[in-house]
Parts: C-alpha cells; structure tokens; sequence
C-alpha cells in the first residue's frame, strides 16, 4: 500500500511540476530581439580609418518567429551616441551588425557614418530600444582583457 501511494504522489507531483513549467517553456519558444555581440574594440591600432572603425560593432539577433521592423529603434552607448534604425526588418533567426564607419546598407550589415568611435575600449553599456523608447535589451562591460562581448 505504501509503494502506491508513493507512486501516486510522485505521479502527481511531476504532473503539477510539468504544469508549473509549461509557460516558462512557452515564453522561451517565442524568442526576442536582442543585442548579440559588441566588439568594442578594434583589431590592430585605433587609427580612425573607415577599415578601423568598421572593426568595431554591435549584433542584434531575432530569435522570434517572426520578422521584426526596427524602424525608430535606437541603439545607443552610455555617452549618448545614439544609432536610430531606418526603415529596416530584421528577419527571423537573422542577425544585424551596426558598424560604426562608413559602408553601404545591406540586409546584413548596417552603418552608422561616423568618423569617431562609439565603444569606449574598457567598459560602455549598449542599449537597445523600441521607438516609443521602451527599452528592448542592454548589455555591459567591463575589461580590457579582451576585445568583444557576448551579450
């Protein structure tokens, strides 16, 4: 009597536990837009050539299942230097980097047109917003032992 009992507690106990997790999973399965990537800093000299400043940039991943327009987003650093998105969809699973030099748009790579750096090379905070100004995501860091962070 006692082996049943415990197997009907047990039994009940993974089906309420099962029940608990349902929507954790759920929200999990429906993914975000989120920062990636920032590689703040450069490879080789910061000489401020277009080569160099496109060295350094921020990723932005869809993980939903669905495309997402961007226009109005703003990307921005704790200094204020502020990136807003165009008209621009990010598409499902896809991933978008802002370099901070000069280029040509493309479905992959955006640019922001500056002749300066953005990503400080020891520690800045990226932040991610809608164009209402919700704040979507932001990611920080703070090292000079390395030259990216994955956020």
């Amino acid at each position: 009597m006692r082996s049943t009992r415990t197997l009907a507690t047990a039994a009940i106990a993974t089906a309420c536990a099962g029940t608990v997790l349902l929507p954790v999973q759920a929200q999990a399965a429906s993914g975000s837009v989120h920062l990636y990537k920032i590689y703040y800093d450069s490879p080789g000299k910061d000489t401020r050539s277009n080569a160099s400043l496109n060295g350094e940039y921020v990723q932005i991943k869809n993980t939903t299942s669905k495309a997402v327009s961007l226009k109005g987003w703003v990307l921005v650093d704790a200094s204020n230097h502020k990136y807003t998105f165009g008209t621009y969809t990010l598409g499902k699973g896809k991933t978008v980097t802002i370099r901070t030099g000069k280029g040509k748009n493309t479905a992959t790579n955006l640019y922001q047109n500056r002749g300066a750096y953005v990503w400080n090379n020891d520690k800045d905070t990226a932040t991610l917003k809608k164009s209402n100004g919700s704040k979507v995501d932001s990611c920080s860091y703070n090292s000079t032992r390395v030259d990216y962070k994955m956020c």
